[in-house]
């Protein structure tokens, strides 16, 4: 026969775990996604990297991969320049902007045998929104091959302007 400190104890365990069950599921659910209306990423894209000990040049394709992640709005691209080792601006990659819907994307291509921006080119991306959204994913893809060898490797786009 159970006496009465025997019944308090478990109820007391299930209350406890109840709580902290409830305590966890909500820390999770109070992170809130932050929005934006716009921003200007800086992108990492490198026209060559180096290798040997001579410091002989291998050559890479660029891509900047601009996704849109927000699943119910659409942003625009305003700015898409390609800068070299020195920061001076080699090309602007928009003539006009460039409207991405709902989950879509688009890329920006510096061909491999574009040597001008140097291991140190990057591009300067601008994007815009009418109501806040979830921030897009930029990427730059650097893929080469000569002969037999191969390299590819990724940098991620990172803003350093929000829009007001």
């Amino acid at each position: 026969m159970q006496g009465p400190k025997q019944k308090f104890w478990p109820k007391l365990l299930i209350k406890i775990i109840l709580t902290a069950g409830i305590l966890f599921h909500t820390n999770h659910v109070v992170q809130a996604i932050e929005l934006f209306k716009g921003q200007l990423v800086y992108v990492p894209v490198y026209s060559h990297v180096y290798h040997g000990d001579l410091e002989r040049k291998f050559l890479l394709t660029g891509i900047v991969s601009i996704r849109n992640t927000d699943p119910d709005h659409a942003i625009t691209i305003t700015l898409a320049d390609y800068y070299d080792s020195d920061g001076k601006v080699i090309k602007n990659y928009l003539q006009k902007p460039v409207t991405l819907n709902p989950m879509a994307s688009t890329r920006f291509v510096v061909k491999e045998s574009d040597t001008k921006g140097g291991s140190g080119a990057n591009f300067l991306v601008r994007w815009k929104a009418e109501a806040k959204v979830n921030e897009p994913i930029m990427e730059g893809v650097m893929i080469g091959t000569a002969g037999q060898q191969g390299i590819s490797f990724t940098s991620r786009g990172k803003a350093i302007k929000n829009k007001e």
